[in-house]
């Protein structure tokens, strides 16, 4: 019998298959991302330690969906940025056009280091600046609270995490 430790995880494949789902299907892939140190993205973006990445082949260059790294190239305001996320910090990927997708739960173990052989492309990932607090929001939640499902030609479908 082989045990968990042995097993690789399998978020990797279900990212891979659901971003190959949506393109299949004509719909753009996206990613929530919980950012914290060894996650590479513009921190200008990222909200409540959060971040939305657009992954569809129109949006990104030089994609790679790997089994400890999700890398490619985006541009943000017309600049052209490096993004480095670990697999671990995806909490979901899902359609924009529907919401459709999956949510996963938040690894809190130590995520591969950075190496110049596993991404010599993309520079050291920057350290939060000292004496910034992370917000805590788990202490606000509510069980009776449910997510309404979108209304057709309504705004866009935006994914609702419940902790």
């Amino acid at each position: 019998m082989i045990s968990d430790q042995a097993t690789t995880s399998t978020r990797p494949y279900l990212i891979r298959a659901l971003y190959e789902w949506c393109s299949d299907n004509g719909l753009t892939p996206y990613i929530a991302v919980r950012v914290d140190e060894t996650v590479q993205v513009p921190r200008e973006y990222v909200k409540n330690d959060e971040i939305v990445l657009n992954i569809s082949l129109d949006a990104t260059s030089s994609l790679n969906l790997g089994n400890d790294f999700i890398e490619f190239k985006a541009r943000f305001a017309g600049t052209a940025r490096d993004i480095l996320v670990p697999v671990g910090r995806v909490i979901a990927i899902y359609a924009r056009e529907n919401g459709q997708g999956m949510a996963f739960p938040l690894v809190e173990e130590p995520m591969p280091e950075v190496t110049a052989e596993a991404s010599p492309a993309l520079s050291p990932v920057p350290k939060k600046a000292p004496g910034k607090a992370a917000k805590d929001e788990s202490a606000k939640t509510d069980d009776n609270d449910q997510p309404e499902p979108p209304k057709p030609g309504g705004p866009r479908p935006t994914l609702t995490r419940v902790k």
